[in-house]
């Protein structure tokens, strides 16, 4: 039988019946006319917050995935709760959401543990049971755009700090470069600050983003001029 991590936020977080979640994202997705990029999608950025506070934009870029048949999906989230270790991932062979599991791919996250200890020095915790939103938040979207089925690499970073950073993306890049993957970095921008302060901040991050700086990305909190819940991502 397989090992189902099961879900803490459903019916909360976002509905927790089928039918009615499915709708929900539904209704996002068909609120937005996207334009089209140019070059190869290679990966999202969404927020983490309740469906209802953040999934009309989260609809924005998942909308860009739409009829792409990833064989991995790679998601990449900060971790909000006191576990151990600075690079965790789920102890669990599937994830569960009211529309179905979503497998782990165990062999692929194997590949990761291995070229992570190799070049960075760092092991990868396992958790079973977490109650972590970040993470989970973006797959029923994920079932919903994406026409095939896919297997997970969940990765959620409690250390943030770039040497951490940086290891795990270099990991990544190793594992997944023979992969048909996509990437998701689950991260908000800022909270609860006042609207004129929250879009400066907000501005500064993203103008580092679409400069494709991800060290400055990481420097914009350090040096006070911009906040991302997952800014690791």
């Amino acid at each position: 039988m397989i090992d189902v991590r099961p879900s803490p936020i459903s019916g909360t977080w976002y509905p927790g019946d089928p039918e009615t979640l499915a709708q929900s994202i539904d209704h996002y997705l068909n609120d937005i006319v996207i334009t089209p990029l140019l070059g190869e999608l290679k990966g999202v950025i969404v927020p983490h917050a309740g469906h209802r506070y953040s999934g009309q934009v989260a609809a924005h870029a998942f909308r860009y995935l739409e009829g792409l048949t990833p064989e991995v999906v790679a998601v990449i989230s900060p971790l909000h709760h006191p576990h151990l270790g600075q690079v965790l991932t789920t102890g669990h062979d599937a994830y569960g959401t009211p529309l179905g599991n979503v497998p782990v791919d165990h062999a692929l996250l194997q590949r990761f543990e291995a070229e992570l200890n190799e070049n960075g020095g760092i092991e990868v915790s396992y958790v079973r049971n977490d109650g972590e939103h970040s993470l989970e938040i973006e797959l029923p979207f994920l079932q919903r755009v994406l026409p095939q089925p896919f297997r997970l690499l969940p990765l959620m970073l409690r250390d943030q700090s770039r040497p951490t950073v940086e290891a795990v993306g270099h990991a990544l890049g190793k594992v997944l470069i023979d992969q048909s993957a996509i990437l998701v970095a689950s991260s908000d921008l800022s909270h609860f600050y006042p609207q004129p302060m929250a879009q400066r901040l907000d501005a500064e991050v993203l103008s580092r983003i679409e400069a494709y700086d991800p060290s400055g990305v990481l420097s914009a909190e350090e040096e006070g001029l911009g906040f991302a819940c997952g800014r690791a991502a």
